[in-house]
């Protein structure tokens, strides 16, 4: 058997084999069969949290998702980040004639037949999210968004022995320095966070000999952190929220509605002038980015009259309103969430697919209102100062 991307540590009287993996690679599946059915450990420990393993094993959830209640819930943005992450996987599974996770299902499959208990070692996927979201800025999150839809519009290939080189120690060392030199704020919640939670659960399974499955990324990390103690409880723990947010969201809405009354009592011609700029400005760039997303001509007329009065309520958003709308003239179907996998392998299939499409308008909704906040804003403090 080969040891190559095989991890072994001795720890306190167990034996941990950690597998370093790449989530589209064929080698990589066939690896882990290899490793659990020679080593015959007394545990399983694989890189997924109950949502991801339930998504793995149930290929029919799409059909039971529920659109409004993604709207209502405020998960659009969750969601279609979610599709375009994986929409990246399943274009390198697709070159190479894989399932996405296949090393992950083969894990679970070889558990099942040596009779080893299964681990579901990783942080559930929302916490990681959230503490990802909280913690890198209105700038961190523009920058992470664009880079993650940017996936979608990529045709770069990679050949195999890449993927396979990309394994390594060295290589990953070197991809991971990248990563935090691009994104430094992203690294400790998805990756450094993660390599101490799964550390953990790893160490605490049961039995003496521990075999676990894991992304190759995350193997420098978990070798480190596996020799000390970790809190799961505070790795589960929601940042709390800033209250920033809150406050600048009420503070312009607040400014705004002032200086409008303040200029109406004083000077009604320039009040109307200022008013009409906030409706126009709000309106029109909202309506633009639903036109964006391919909305519906009704979706794009909610947009325009309900961003104006989204803008001054921090509790609401145009986009659920013209989402809300683009869902009920555009139902989607059956059809539809069936073909939501396979539609995520492009940019064409995510305009295509209703499903997509809605959350789209929704997203791009709500950049455009966002936009049209700080474009109308400061226009209707020029034409305060100008006139005043």
């Amino acid at each position: 058997m080969s040891e190559e991307n095989i991890t072994r540590i001795h720890l306190n009287g167990k034996e941990y084999i950690l597998i370093g993996t790449a989530h589209v690679s064929k080698h990589s599946a066939e690896q882990v069969k290899e490793v659990i059915e020679m080593e015959k450990p007394d545990a399983v420990c694989i890189e997924l949290d109950e949502q991801r393993y339930q998504s793995i094993m149930d290929g029919n959830r799409w059909r039971e998702m529920d659109i409004f209640k993604v709207i209502k819930e405020k998960k659009a943005t969750l969601l279609l980040m979610n599709l375009a992450i994986s929409s990246f996987q399943k274009r390198m599974a697709s070159q190479f004639g894989i399932k996405p996770g296949q090393e992950m299902i083969q894990g679970i499959e070889s558990a099942k037949e040596i009779g080893s208990e299964l681990v579901l070692a990783d942080r559930d996927i929302q916490i990681t999210f959230s503490r990802i979201w909280r913690g890198i800025g209105m700038k961190g999150k523009a920058g992470l968004l664009a880079s993650v839809m940017g996936s979608i519009f990529s045709k770069e290939t990679i050949s195999e022995e890449e993927l396979e080189k990309m394994k390594s120690q060295d290589m990953i060392n070197s991809m991971l320095q990248e990563f935090t030199e691009s994104f430094p704020s992203l690294k400790r919640p998805l990756i450094d966070e993660r390599d101490q939670y799964l550390a953990q659960k790893i160490k605490d399974a049961p039995g003496k000999k521990i075999v676990a499955v894991l992304g190759a990324a995350h193997v420098p990390g978990i070798t480190n952190e596996i020799q000390k103690e970790h809190n799961l409880e505070k790795l589960v723990e929601k940042p709390p929220k800033s209250k920033w947010p809150k406050i600048i969201g009420w503070s312009i809405p607040a400014i705004i509605i002032a200086i409008i009354a303040y200029t109406f009592f004083s000077n009604p011609e320039v009040g109307l002038q200022q008013t009409l700029s906030w409706v126009i400005w709000n309106g029109s760039l909202a309506a633009i980015g639903t036109a964006i997303a391919l909305g519906h001509p009704l979706a794009i007329i909610t947009a325009f009259l309900a961003a104006p009065f989204t803008s001054l309520n921090p509790f609401l958003a145009a986009g659920w309103f013209a989402g809300g709308v683009q869902a009920y003239m555009r139902k989607p179907n059956v059809a539809d969430f069936e073909a939501l996998a396979d539609d995520v392998h492009s940019a064409k299939g995510f305009w295509n697919n209703k499903v997509t499409r809605i959350l789209l308008v929704v997203v791009l909704a709500n950049i455009g209102s966002s936009i049209g906040t700080f474009v109308g804003g400061a226009d209707v403090i020029r034409l305060f100062f100008k006139n005043f």
